[in-house]
């Protein structure tokens, strides 16, 4: 089994918040790889992966950082892989990672997640590989059909809870 997505961490401090991504993958069967670089401790690693992912068949890239947040952009400088990047809640609530992650300058793009936001890093990783799969498209379709399905119990759940001025 080889990878088509890559994880990638600034340190294992990060894999808390990346482990959403790699479960989600994990439940709709994509292979994915997860690693920690670092822009700033390992900036050559960093070059020679982003260099050589596509040659290994990674087809999307889920970067995590936190504070300067450099790793999602240095990766997107080096490849023409999809990059999306992850900030991590660290100084300021995740903001200044976010920040730093979402001012990429022209021609170096990185699609940016919420703070924290791994889980919907590794839906939107999906969704992208499925637009040339359709088995792996059936798969995330009955996931978001299982999201409207925990509405719809919720909502039938709070309809059964009672309040003396609740109209519904």
């Amino acid at each position: 089994m080889k990878p088509t997505v890559s994880i990638i961490m600034g340190s294992t401090s990060d894999l808390p918040v990346m482990e959403k991504a790699a479960a989600f993958l994990d439940s709709i069967q994509v292979p994915f790889e997860m690693n920690a670089l670092s822009a700033h401790r390992t900036p050559v690693a960093v070059e020679q992966f982003a260099k050589g992912a596509a040659q290994r068949g990674i087809r999307v890239i889920i970067a995590a950082a936190g504070m300067a947040a450099a790793l999602p952009g240095v990766i997107a400088a080096n490849t023409s892989v999809p990059v999306i990047g992850v900030p991590i809640k660290g100084m300021l609530d995740g903001l200044d990672a976010m920040l730093s992650i979402i001012q990429m300058p022209p021609g170096i793009p990185v699609a940016t997640v919420g703070v924290n936001g791994a889980q919907n890093a590794a839906i939107l990783a999906a969704q992208i590989l499925a637009t040339s799969d359709p088995e792996l498209s059936e798969r995330l379709a009955a996931y978001k059909e299982g999201l409207k399905d925990k509405i719809e119990k919720a909502n039938a759940e709070l309809a059964e809870v009672k309040y003396r001025f609740k109209t519904n």
